[in-house]
């Protein structure tokens, strides 16, 4: 009987998979790459075509052996990794290592893991796609001559252990660019208007309120721009010297379509606007949904399809299957008529389904107790828009009422919902406010029933409040994700890696859901934007992507676009080691003055960054770091120092808490004749032994001991220290504890010193170790007899 086996690219697949086989079928896992370029060489033959030499793994040197093994004993051999560019290229490199010359090998696809997608790929096996592999090895070259070629440079020029990436330091511009508008931003004032009107009957035929708010929304007949405080005094004064009128009404209804189902990148976005979910993680747990989850008895169960896709196409019994879904637990007034079929991105590869649930017979609710919360919340949220992308529209009455009073025209709208629609299910998340860039304020509104030509009364005061234009926001990780898709940089299996390496590299960081650049990321930016344009263009880039997508179609030559690359690269690279600027040892003046010599000081660059330092050097030796203000100004961290309170136990000088490299600490101000520091963490702490206990005394020297904290855990010891070495363990209530008894001497005489030795306890048991301690450090391994 002929023996088959699967080689999946993840061991969380194979209880998913293996369940639908016979005995004849063997699954195993490469457990991703095998394979890959040298760690410490290019690895790449410029002159022989770009002809790259790969090696295997090292931590893959078992697998590989464990793979060869299994195929012995297979005719057939499926190579099932994940059905993209890298997936190709794991199944390529398997198939050269384990053979197979005397076997049929084959590449099959798993869309989902469900029975049947598995059933009918293997019913149906491809040949392994060398267009795919082509793509997926052109993009490993070049990223790596972009960062083997350039990163040395960074090391000689800044400082060594930067590297850069051919679209990594593409997404840290978009970064610094932002950041760059938003310090160039000039805010502007501007003022908002609004009249309240009413009906000059008090109320309406069905008792609501006949009143309504009207914003200025046109002056002269131009879109209005109030600037100052003055224009909006003239503006309001207009306004109520004269009778307001309506001039138009229009009421019509509106549909809002439901979003299509997702793509990775609309994941990435939604996990993020939703459940605050960083990139890396949203993938990490789609992955997960995807592999398989154990649901009890069911055992292991894919619940989602590939997770890494630019495409809005589902299959049709995917459409069938939701839309049963949705007729049996929905008023029919929910389904539409026909499936609705979105359309596919012109950009899109289109490789793969929307990314949606394998089968609709999981429902969230039903699984959640099989179900991490992040896997519950990714597989809801996968849920929800799927079953809402095949809903019917939600319905509004739109009302739009226009106001004249002399010069001014006024405007109010209103929305109510008429019928919810997908809504029901499923809404889009918000960012900034409202997403999708409609007037919140109209939602849910109603507005009178009025005519046009027909006279209102105001009722005064006219509103008017100051504002002030904001600069653009920085990128948020779903923002950035959306900048990356829609300027072409990257693909979808790119995106959350290129999120987690530029703050790996801590080219950018991440507060409070927003990024930001570093000063590193700022200079290293600015230094690769200059010396090589071309490589940094945002153009450029999604060009390339479009190229590796030629190449997977068959159109483009993967040799001709490498040579097309490199050329000029080549003389960008020559250029650059001559013309870069050289930061290292680099000084800028500025007009901050040294505390310590009077001296001014200057700007230098460090391994962790700008600091200033004195221009005497290496007579005075002063440095500080510093921040800069709103205007550019140089500020020295010590204008800023926090006083603590605190008296140096040195030198009786206040104690400053700085910011160093491993965080903020205590220092003597006193510093340089003085170099106390504390880490705030472990500072002498008097007060915190027992409540209500007075501090316990050094038994040698007579100095107050204070509870420190090591690597056991706290304990007390001399605030004389380095004087005073000592030390006193502490109780968990925090008062010294007793000490034990005296260590139990014997006959046995040391063989050292010839002092008697002692039994003694230690973390692996007792022992013998000399009287003399510490002056004799002589131990032993304790006699049978004696135990």
């Amino acid at each position: 009987m002929s023996r088959s086996l699967i080689i999946v690219e993840s061991p969380a697949k194979i209880k998913t998979i293996r369940k639908y086989l016979s005995d004849d079928f063997e699954v195993a896992a490469s457990v991703g790459h095998v394979k890959d370029l040298p760690k410490n060489a290019l690895g790449i033959d410029v002159k022989k075509g770009f002809e790259p030499t790969y090696q295997v793994i090292d931590s893959k040197k078992k697998v590989i052996a464990d793979l060869k093994k299994a195929a012995k004993k297979a005719d057939t051999i499926y190579l099932a990794p994940d059905p993209d560019r890298e997936g190709e290229a794991i199944a390529w490199h398997i198939a050269q290592e384990i053979g197979g010359r005397d076997k049929t090998v084959y590449r099959v696809l798993f869309n989902d893991l469900t029975k049947n997608t598995v059933l009918e790929a293997l019913s149906k096996p491809l040949a392994l796609d060398m267009n795919k592999f082509e793509a997926q090895q052109t993009r490993r070259i070049l990223d790596r001559l972009v960062g083997y070629k350039i990163s040395p440079l960074l090391w000689d020029k800044v400082k060594r252990g930067l590297s850069a990436g051919r679209v990594q330091s593409v997404a840290a511009r978009l970064i610094v660019d932002r950041e760059r508008e938003i310090l160039a931003f000039v805010s502007e004032e501007y003022w908002n208007i609004a009249a309240l009107l009413q009906k000059q009957e008090q109320t309406l035929a069905n008792g609501q309120a006949a009143s309504f708010e009207a914003k200025l929304f046109r002056l002269d007949g131009k879109k209005a721009r109030v600037t100052n405080a003055e224009e909006a005094d003239k503006v309001v004064a207009e306004i109520e010297a004269n009778t307001p009128v309506v001039s138009r009404v229009e009421r019509k209804e509106v549909k809002r379509t439901p979003p299509a189902p997702f793509t990775t990148s609309k994941l990435q976005q939604e996990a993020s606007r939703w459940h605050r979910f960083p990139a890396k993680k949203t993938m990490s747990v789609a992955q997960r949904l995807y592999e398989g989850i154990e649901l009890g008895k069911e055992g292991s169960v894919g619940l989602i399809t590939y997770m890494r896709t630019d495409s809005v196409r589902v299959a049709d019994d995917a459409l069938k299957e939701v839309r049963a879904y949705i007729g049996e637990n929905y008023d029919p007034a929910y389904l539409p008529s026909k499936a609705r079929i979105y359309k596919v991105s012109g950009s899109a590869q289109d490789a793969h389904e929307a990314i949606r649930p394998a089968s609709m017979s999981y429902r969230p609710q039903d699984i959640r107790q099989h179900l991490t919360d992040e896997q519950f919340k990714l597989y809801t949220l996968i849920w929800n828009r799927f079953v809402a992308s095949q809903m019917n529209p939600a319905i509004f009455d739109q009302t739009i009422i226009d106001v004249d009073a002399g010069r001014c025209q006024l405007r109010a709208q209103g929305l109510v919902m008429k019928f919810p629609g997908f809504t029901t299910v499923y809404t889009e998340g918000k960012e900034n406010g409202n997403g999708n860039g409609e007037d919140e304020s109209a939602d849910g509104r109603l507005l009178p029933d009025v005519a046009q030509g027909e006279a209102l009364n105001l009722v005064p005061p006219v509103r008017k409040e100051q504002k002030f234009t904001q600069p653009p926001p920085r990128f948020s990780e779903a923002s950035l994700v959306k900048e990356l898709e829609e300027k072409g940089i990257g693909r979808p299996s790119t995106y959350a890696t290129i999120l987690s390496t530029i703050q790996e590299r801590e080219y950018v960081r991440l507060e409070k859901g927003r990024f930001s650049p570093t000063e590193l990321g700022m200079l290293v930016t600015d230094l690769l934007v200059k010396n090589f344009p071309r490589i940094l263009d945002v153009a450029f880039t999604a060009s390339m992507e479009n190229e590796l997508d030629g190449i997977e179609e068959g159109k483009s030559n993967r040799l001709d676009i490498l040579q097309n690359f490199y050329s000029p690269f080549e003389a960008e690279l020559k250029e650059a080691g001559a013309q870069m600027r050289r930061v290292k040892g680099q000084e800028i003046p500025t007009d901050v003055v040294c505390d310590k010599c009077q001296s001014p000081m200057v700007i230098k660059w460090g391994k962790n960054g700008e600091f200033l330092a004195c221009s005497n050097y290496p007579a005075c030796r002063n440095t500080t770091n510093f921040s800069r203000g709103d205007d550019g100004q140089i500020v020295p961290a010590e204008a800023t120092a926090v006083e603590t309170g605190k008296a140096c136990d040195k030198c009786g000088k206040p104690m400053i808490l700085k910011q160093g490299r491993f965080g903020p600490f205590f220092a003597c101000s006193g510093y340089p004749e003085c170099k106390n520091t504390v880490n705030p963490k472990d500072e002498a702490r008097p007060d915190e032994t027992a409540e209500g206990a007075p501090a316990p005394v050094c038994e040698k020297c007579g100095k107050p001991m204070v509870t420190r904290r090591g690597r056991f855990g706290p304990f007390l010891g001399c605030s004389g220290y380095p004087e005073c070495k000592n030390i006193v363990r502490q109780t968990r209530s925090g008062v010294p504890a007793e000490p034990g008894p005296p260590p139990e001497l014997t006959d046995i005489a040391c063989e050292k010193c010839g002092k008697p030795m002692a039994i003694r306890r230690g973390r692996f048991g007792r022992f013998l170790g000399c009287s003399a301690y510490p002056a004799c450090k002589n131990i032993q391994k304790l006699p049978p007899q004696s135990s």
